[in-house]
């Protein structure tokens, strides 16, 4: 007789049981999570990354001098002297060099590392030719732009060390030598 009419509703009986699928993206806690956690990771990772720079920058300094150093001797082999070595012709640069600059090629505050040559007794630089040059020994000091990273020394005699203080063409002073 009577049908009884059947109306059908996708309307959830309670209006707080099911969210609208809508809804999505990220909750502001769980972004503050994620912005924490990668500070943390960048905090941890700087430093390591700066210091990783700076060691790097010391072993390509100290792998230079000891080309220098090879070069020297070298050189001692055919003038039996040091007197007059100018390392213009490993770098091909045809003027004289009173230094190398590292980086090669860097200016300003690229310089990571500037590397000179000397007479120890003499104080003169070994390209000249003057008397009192005798052109016996050698020392070759690497000197840091960043007071952080370490200056280094390399002798004739043998000597090599590194400190993060001054260094002389005739020995590191201050605290923490150490040889290379």
């Amino acid at each position: 007789m009577f049908q009884q009419a059947k109306f059908e509703t996708n309307l959830p009986t309670d209006i707080y049981s099911k969210q609208s699928s809508a809804q999505s993206g990220f909750t502001l806690i769980e972004v503050m999570v994620v912005v924490i956690i990668i500070a943390i990771l960048a905090a941890v990772a700087f430093p390591a990354y700066t210091e990783y720079t700076r060691r790097a920058s010391a072993s390509a300094a100290q792998q230079e001098m000891q080309k220098i150093a090879e070069q020297l001797e070298r050189y001692k082999a055919k003038n039996f002297t040091y007197k007059g070595f100018d390392p213009n012709y490993i770098y091909g640069v045809s003027e004289a060099m009173t230094e190398i600059v590292l980086p090669k090629g860097a200016s300003g505050d690229q310089v990571k590392y500037t590397i000179t040559l000397q007479d120890p007794i003499s104080g003169k630089q070994l390209s000249s030719k003057d008397d009192a040059n005798r052109g016996r020994n050698w020392a070759i000091k690497a000197e840091s732009t960043d007071v952080r990273n370490y200056n280094l020394l390399m002798t004739s005699e043998g000597l090599r060390c590194k400190t993060k203080d001054s260094v002389t063409f005739t020995a590191c002073t201050g605290s923490e030598i150490t040889s290379w």
